[in-house]
């Protein structure tokens, strides 16, 4: 775990090992809070705690926020879902016994949020049967503090990763997430930026958030702060095929990020030219070994080349399919494509 924080960067975490049981690592955790620990001095003690599931990783600030100012007004605090099935008893020769009416519960979710000092003495006052057996923490701050907890419902995502399936799920989530903002960068040339506000348009149909910026690579200081926002797709638009230090310099800035570090970083080169120009070659094998190295750094380096006619009023078709195509190879994330041109020739 620790080997985990340094990797990631997480420099406000502390590591505390758990117990044998759900309840004895939460206990575990409060304690390093409290005055007198030799864990580490450092620590101060709360106001409000929040205890969640690793196993719950798609938490959000909104439900975060209000499980904790619901907390702070009722003493403790805890999302809820609705049942999704209806839950029975059976008997001891496996019958049905009864069933509840689902419509009258809800499935206890996390996160938690607790007043600090309610809940360590909810803890203090724990038996080693509910240390060993529970497993619902607002039931021991009602049990041992008192305090009735407000119910907040919480959203979808909020579903635990427990089965194999559900990493698949998990997985699926988190490209449909990342998949959903690009950042188009296009050097200052007029028939680049052109092409660029048009593909932005396009792109709109497909995702939710779309920027353009028009740089020139070398001499903008600023892309970093751009790059700071931590997108993880990346369109490249050029009039001619972007050399091998230039789209270096680039890959340099995006690894500078941090962002390749949770999930790949989709980089595309797009390429225009018209048909009146010979298709360009050179250059196309050294960015390919390139592409092949970057992706040991979770960079997806892909290259979509796009023949015209500058004055063709098919120019919007072809960047419906260029925006299509790009949309696809940023929700796939498929390393087996890398270093690849699609060709697309307008007649």
């Amino acid at each position: 775990m620790k080997s985990i924080v340094r990797k990631y960067g997480h420099e406000r975490t502390t590591v505390v090992e758990g117990g044998l049981t759900r309840h004895r690592s939460i206990f575990n955790g409060l304690k390093v809070f409290v005055k007198g620990n030799t864990f580490c001095a450092t620590l101060q003690k709360p106001e409000i705690i929040v205890i969640h599931d690793a196993v719950r990783p798609f938490v959000e600030e909104d439900i975060l926020f209000k499980v904790v100012m619901a907390a702070k007004e009722h003493g403790a605090a805890g999302a809820i879902r609705p049942l999704v099935s209806t839950v029975i008893a059976s008997t001891t020769e496996g019958c049905l016994d009864h069933s509840l009416d689902r419509a009258k519960y809800r499935a206890s979710e996390m996160p938690q949020a607790f007043l600090f000092d309610k809940i360590h003495q909810a803890y203090l006052q724990c038996s080693d049967y509910d240390l060993d057996y529970g497993t619902e923490c607002l039931h021991l701050a009602l049990k041992y503090s008192k305090i009735n907890a407000k119910l907040i419902e919480g959203p979808p995502d909020l579903w635990k990763v427990t089965y194999k399936w559900d990493l698949f799920a998990a997985d699926c989530l988190i490209k449909d997430t990342i998949s959903q903002e690009v950042c188009i960068i296009t050097d200052i040339k007029e028939d680049a930026v052109q092409v660029g506000f048009l593909l932005n348009e396009k792109m709109k149909n497909h995702v939710k958030h779309v920027k353009n910026v028009a740089i020139t690579l070398h001499k903008n200081d600023n892309l970093q702060n751009i790059l700071l926002r931590q997108y993880y797709n990346f369109i490249y638009i050029k009039n001619k095929l972007p050399a091998f230090e230039e789209v270096s310099l680039l890959v340099d800035k995006l690894e500078n990020t941090g962002a390749s570090v949770l999930y790949p970083v989709v980089l595309i080169l797009v390429n225009m030219g018209t048909l009146e120009n010979t298709p360009f070659n050179s250059g196309i094998e050294s960015l390919t070994i390139l592409a092949k190295e970057i992706k040991k750094k979770n960079i997806l380096l892909y290259g979509l080349f796009i023949q015209y006619k500058k004055e063709s009023l098919k120019l919007q078709e072809t960047m419906d399919s260029a925006a299509a195509l790009i949309t696809v190879l940023i929700r796939e994330r498929n390393p087996a494509f890398v270093g690849k041109r699609k060709e697309r020739k307008e007649t």
